[in-house]
């Protein structure tokens, strides 16, 4: 199997695409109201914790993903079922964001479409991408995600020129106190897109620098963090929070309201394109996930597993709710507690306990080194 790599520079793309991702579909901190901008921001620096928590396991074992990890910690027989479950977290998630993807193009762009035609296209295009391997993925998000940024540049620029935001909607500032801020934090944003990053600890072994990588992976956070509360400011300055927590996509409406001289308008298009290519990264990472889980549990490449999993990934993202308000009623009321909590902290938790366990057992030398999976 050839050895798969990663640039820092395609890592910190990645991570940005990934934290963005489908989170731009929804107004993040919605619940806190004005105070929403607070709550993406302070979710940023529990970010940056719990993806320092995920790195702290990684750093134990560095040349090895997730599962391998798991696979160190425990014997083969208890590490298979836990790879399993991760493997259908991770497909799980992904036909999630694939199905935030076919709302949002069949509402805008396709409206004829049938939306089981248009997850389909995504993920056999998906498929392919990881099939090629994931520098693919690397190297697309490495040229398409600065656009990220400078739309959401551009689209400050034409809003303040449309005299469209304004201050007086985001004040005044934490009216109902600190507890409705700390209350939306926990448990959905912060898990909503740090606590996801544990998928990435399938990505982190392809970077070689160590302390490098740690460092990319920090900045990466804190950027992204920057963009989702610069956005999420953005949407109530310009609709308010009324408007927002009522929109199905907020910032495409918020777009919407771009209109200079009767002549520059109706810049929704762009929009979507930056949250598709979101959802295409992040979907990408959590499919590669679960993929490297099956090849642990089968020892053969995972290439041989993409094209069956996106296919099933795509026909489960049209079962997998009813409507859109089924959707997003789901992701709000049921997988934080049933999937965030304990996939992506209680376990993690109880596995780094299981790691310094070993380590202090072999008095302080890692006992990693001599008990490896090998690639097919």
């Amino acid at each position: 199997m050839l050895k798969e790599n990663l640039s820092l520079s395609q890592l910190f793309a990645i991570i940005i695409g990934f934290n963005v991702g489908s989170t731009l579909v929804v107004v993040l901190g919605i619940s806190a109201k004005e105070d929403a901008w607070i709550s993406t921001l302070l979710s940023t620096v529990c970010g940056i914790v719990i993806v320092s928590f995920f790195l702290l396991i990684n750093e134990l074992a560095p040349s090895k993903n997730l599962f391998e990890i798991i696979g160190l910690a425990f014997n083969r027989v208890i590490a298979i079922p836990i790879t399993l479950i991760y493997t259908l977290y991770f497909f799980y998630i992904a036909s999630r964001v694939i199905r935030d993807f076919g709302e949002l193009t069949s509402a805008f762009i396709l409206p004829l479409t049938p939306i089981e035609v248009i997850n389909f296209t995504l993920v056999i295009i998906i498929g392919y991408i990881l099939y090629l391997g994931i520098e693919i993925v690397g190297r697309t998000t490495e040229i398409f995600t600065p656009y990220s940024a400078i739309f959401l540049f551009l689209l400050v620029i034409f809003l303040l020129a449309n005299g469209t935001l304004s201050l007086t909607k985001i004040q005044p500032v934490l009216a109902r106190g600190i507890l409705p801020v700390i209350k939306s934090m926990f448990p959905i944003e912060v898990s909503r897109p740090y606590g996801e990053m544990i998928a990435l600890i399938c990505v982190f072994p392809l970077i070689e620098n160590i302390k490098l990588r740690k460092k990319t992976v920090l900045y990466s956070v804190i950027a992204s963090g920057v963009l989702m509360t610069t956005s999420t400011l953005i949407i109530i300055t310009s609709l308010g929070i009324t408007t927002a927590s009522r929109a199905t996509f907020p910032l495409i409406s918020t777009t919407r309201l771009v209109s200079i001289a009767d002549f520059f308008e109706r810049i929704d298009a762009l929009a979507v394109f930056i949250i598709m290519l979101g959802i295409v990264i992040k979907s990408s990472i959590f499919i590669y996930g679960g993929l490297k889980g099956l090849e642990y549990i089968f020892k053969s490449p995972y290439r041989y597993f993409v094209v069956p999993s996106v296919c099933i990934i795509s026909m489960f993202s049209i079962f997998i709710s009813l409507d859109i308000n089924d959707h997003i009623k789901e992701a709000s009321l049921v997988v934080p507690y049933l999937l965030y909590l304990p996939l992506q902290f209680a376990f993690p938790c109880f596995l780094l306990f299981v790691l310094l366990l070993k380590k202090f057992i072999h008095k302080g030398h890692s006992p990693f080194h001599d008990k490896t999976y090998k690639n097919p």
